[in-house]
């Protein structure tokens, strides 16, 4: 285990004397000092590109699994740096702390479903619930397994930068069944309707659950105040979104009952476009660390008495930082369901259909052209249950493939990040302590006698172990590095 390095964390009185009127004694001795330790390091393996017995088996770290609740997610017990490994820019795990990985774990989407991730920036639980509504494979081929899936993730933020952020990471998870919006939560129900199976609202919150990675915090009464009213207010497009039947999961990273029981039970309690029955809270399954909700601290609504539903973590009592989550289901009701507009591609021009096709044969590639879009000349592989977003703003839909630019294709990392080195053409895979492979993340051209043969010049997939990071292009005797300028890393 790792050292734990002891943290000078100093909380709001305001907070700590909340605290002290919620919890016992003895429990508020042991909940403080929970903020004393350090935060554990959390990480939950991609499967859509390998599996857990193959990831442990090259995993350069130590680990030790966070809970049957997630067979995928470990705790880093060593001092290593995960972040900063090639295994990390290739996609094989995203860094999360345990607690985050409990929504997905709940909402528990299957295969071929609709699921929406209402506030999903930076991407850490979007990529958990990519994961879950993918079709099982033991071949960990995102591409050629988006081709045949399903399901279809909708991904917003409504704040461009961070939207940007969050297709960013789902591309290097390589999650091609993805539409990502930047919008408020009305205009994506009143876009896109009640048709999906699973949504998750991770709700903006005074963060107190998150003190112990933030030293210097700002907080008061008035901000968990604003931060209830604000939920109320995001809960009230719940209805326009979620089809009969389906479930909604609500969470924060707050201990506050104005942000969490009460939130909920004002909800259970109806509003404007739902009743009192309409939703019910669901029973999850219970496991270590896992405590329920607190009805007596909503004691005065109707609902109270299902809010035991919820589940409560906390830094004293789990391995990871304070979440609340609550699932609800939505009444089913016969044919009430709504049917997506499906999406209506624009196809390449002949041209630019041509310039794909000299790029596809090169590499080896063989897409379906019905489900090509292109959009501001870049060119996109759709999902196959792609559905119409209306008048949403859209940051990404499906799988960015490249640009056409004058006479040539040009393409995208998002698309070396959903190969594999024995799924292309040409590939140069190294290992990752590999010199070459430090220099190639680093932005450096490497010889084209690195290549295992002498055939003739153009795009090459560069990949650590068999696992796609990049493109390379060979001209001229030389690999000329085409890895993303924002990505590089100094040299060692």
């Amino acid at each position: 285990m790792p050292t734990e390095n002891k943290r000078d964390t100093t909380l709001p009185p305001g907070f700590v004397a909340r605290m002290g009127r919620l919890l016992p004694p003895d429990e508020l001795a042991a909940f403080l000092a929970a903020f004393d330790g350090a935060p554990r390091v959390g990480l939950r393996v991609n499967t859509l590109k390998i599996s857990l017995p193959d990831f442990i088996n090259i995993a350069p770290f130590s680990l030790a699994p966070v809970g049957d609740w997630e067979p995928a997610g470990f705790l880093v017990t060593d001092n290593s740096r995960p972040g900063r490994h090639p295994y990390h820019d290739a996609g094989l795990y995203y860094l999360q702390e345990p607690s985050a990985m409990v929504a997905g774990a709940l909402l528990a989407p299957v295969a071929g479903e609709r699921v929406l991730d209402l506030a999903a920036a930076p991407g850490g639980k979007a990529t958990h619930l990519a994961s879950r509504i993918a079709a099982p494979t033991p071949l960990g081929r995102p591409l050629r397994q988006a081709l045949d899936d399903e399901g279809l993730l909708v991904a917003n933020d409504v704040h461009a930068g961070r939207a940007r952020l969050l297709a960013d990471n789902l591309a290097r998870w390589g999650a091609s069944n993805v539409l990502i919006t930047s919008a408020e939560p009305e205009r994506v129900a009143a876009a896109l309707g009640p048709v999906f199976d699973r949504v998750l609202m991770d709700a903006p919150c005074s963060g107190e659950g998150m003190f112990r990675r933030h030293e210097e915090v700002e907080w008061s009464e008035a901000i968990v105040a604003a931060c209830a009213r604000r939920q109320r207010g995001i809960l009230e497009s719940a209805p326009g979104l979620v089809r009969p039947g389906g479930r909604l999961l609500y969470a924060t990273c707050t201990f506050a009952p104005e942000e969490d029981e009460q939130v909920i039970a004002a909800f259970l309690g109806g509003g404007g476009d739902w009743e009192i029955g309409d939703w019910e809270m669901v029973e999850p399954g219970r496991f270590a660390g896992f405590d329920r909700g607190r009805p007596d601290w909503a004691a005065e609504s109707p609902a109270a008495a299902e809010l035991s539903h919820a589940v409560r973590l906390w830094p004293h009592r789990f391995p990871g930082e304070g979440h609340f989550l609550a699932i609800m289901e939505r009444a089913a009701q016969p044919d009430a369901g709504e049917t997506p507009r499906p999406f209506r591609p624009r196809p390449p021009a002949a041209a630019e259909m041509r310039l794909w096709q000299e790029f596809a044969v090169a590499v080896g590639l063989d897409l379906p052209a019905e489900r090509l879009n292109v959009h501001d000349n870049r060119l996109y592989l759709l999902p196959r249950a792609a559905i119409d977003p209306g008048r949403l703003r859209i940051v990404r839909y499906g799988l960015h493939l490249g640009e056409f630019r004058p006479g040539r294709f040009h393409p995208a990392h998002d698309l070396a990040l959903s190969l594999g080195a024995g799924e292309v053409t040409t590939a140069v895979s190294w290992t990752a302590g590999d010199p070459r492979l430090a220099a190639y993340l680093a932005g450096s051209d490497l010889p084209g006698s690195e290549l295992p043969d002498a055939g003739s010049d153009g795009w090459v997939l560069v990949a650590v172990d068999g696992f796609g990071l990049g493109w390379a292009k060979r001209a001229g005797g030389r690999l000329k590095n085409h890895y993303p300028h924002h990505l590089r890393r100094a040299a060692v």
